[in-house]
């Protein structure tokens, strides 16, 4: 997710900075990402900072799941931080955009109009992430962000948990004085 992350958020808000702008921490997995949440919220002292947690549904209730991470949020004195789950895994995002994954694993068999239909709905697969395996046997999860960092688009991404983590971060910007 941070290797992702790290080459998306620039081209999303042009002008952004790594280290600058945003900081993407990487976790070891959601286990480790759910027990850093309390201790990350409340040790973070610099005034006007803002928190966005994304994370992988993978399977959970969706509701439940956001309802726990708004509650963590609130008793740590972040209740403004933003919470994005990806259904149901990041590669959902990645089939949800076929131009994008044919360019980044130059493999134009990616992106055919059996393949938009079949994924026509990304966010509802269990795990894209075999799907692309099957499609593009060369593909990992952490080179495949790499590639794919470049290539995502807003346009056309037919995951509607990409377009909600788009329009999240950008909201959180223009809150925070970035000019759209």
């Amino acid at each position: 997710m941070k290797i992702l992350l790290d080459g998306l958020l620039p081209r999303l808000l042009p002008g952004w900075v790594e280290g600058e702008h945003f900081q993407c921490i990487k976790h070891d997995g959601k286990s480790d990402l759910d027990r850093s949440i309390p201790r990350k919220l409340s040790a973070w002292r610099i005034p006007g900072d803002r928190f966005v947690i994304v994370r992988d549904n993978d399977n959970a209730d969706c509701i439940k799941l956001k309802a726990r991470f708004k509650a963590i949020c609130e008793a740590n004195g972040r209740p403004d931080t933003l919470i994005r789950l990806v259904c149901q895994e990041l590669e959902s995002w990645y089939v949800g955009d076929l131009q994008a994954s044919a360019q980044a694993f130059d493999n134009p068999k990616l992106d055919t109009p059996a393949l938009r239909k079949r994924f026509a709905v990304p966010d509802d697969w269990q795990k894209p992430s075999v799907e692309l395996s099957r499609l593009e046997p060369t593909f990992q999860k952490g080179s495949g962000a790499r590639a794919m960092a470049p290539c995502l688009r807003e346009a056309g991404n037919m995951s509607s948990s990409f377009q909600m983590f788009v329009n999240g971060v950008r909201r959180t910007a223009v809150d925070l004085g970035y000019q759209i």
